[in-house]
């Protein structure tokens, strides 16, 4: 399937604003990805979480390039590339692309906590984009590319909430503003298309923004 980047580029000239869930798009019952593939780097299936594992989900802009830098830790073990935090079931890229499924670029991480913690995890969150920005990412502009985290049980929820204080905090001091990273927990995780898991591997010279703020944690 070719990517509709039409949508895209309108939805980054727009002013972009949270859709409600009755303007959301309807959706879909049937998942977009199926069946599931293996990952292309990883050698897993995508939906796969090998005993003792974990899972964690980051949204940081585009997720092309955050999958990758993902996938290239010691200690994690599988990702994939999706869509969280909206109102739309199973959207697909050309929607999530319009703003109107209130969903954000997200990727879903599987790590081995013996190898790599959640708040390391944290740390190459924080590092790798500027979480001051409102409903972008340099050019990326739309509620598509806001920065979230998604955390799947109360100690993860709590690790993020100390974590996103204390890099506040190294922000200010470098002249940076307030936060707009959201920590949501309960949220659905929607895979995304073939062609945009381990879009990078496939595509090594493909869109790859990088928007830190060189702040860092610690």
């Amino acid at each position: 399937m070719e990517i509709d980047v039409l949508a895209c580029l309108n939805a980054r000239m727009s002013q972009p604003q949270m859709v409600t869930a009755d303007e959301a798009l309807p959706g879909r019952d049937t998942p977009i990805l199926s069946p599931m593939p293996t990952h292309e780097v990883l050698g897993l299936p995508l939906h796969e979480v090998p005993a003792g594992a974990e899972v964690a989900y980051f949204a940081l802009g585009c997720f092309w390039g955050e999958e990758r830098m993902f996938w290239q830790v010691d200690g994690v073990l599988n990702t994939a590339v999706g869509y969280m935090g909206g109102f739309t079931p199973n959207p697909t890229y050309k929607e999530a692309c319009t703003g109107h499924t209130g969903h954000t670029e997200t990727v879903k991480v599987v790590y081995d906590p013996t190898k790599v913690s959640y708040d390391d995890l944290l740390t190459l969150f924080w590092e790798n984009h500027d979480p001051t920005q409102v409903y972008r990412q340099g050019n990326d502009l739309g509620t598509q590319y806001r920065s979230a985290i998604f955390p799947v049980d109360d100690e993860q929820r709590e690790a993020a909430e100390r974590s996103r204080a204390a890099f506040q905090e190294r922000l200010t001091a470098e002249g940076y503003g307030e936060i707009s990273t959201e920590i949501t927990p309960g949220q659905t995780f929607y895979y995304a298309e073939l062609e945009h898991q381990q879009y990078l591997h496939k595509n090594p010279n493909g869109y790859c923004p990088n928007h830190a703020t060189g702040v860092k944690c610690g």
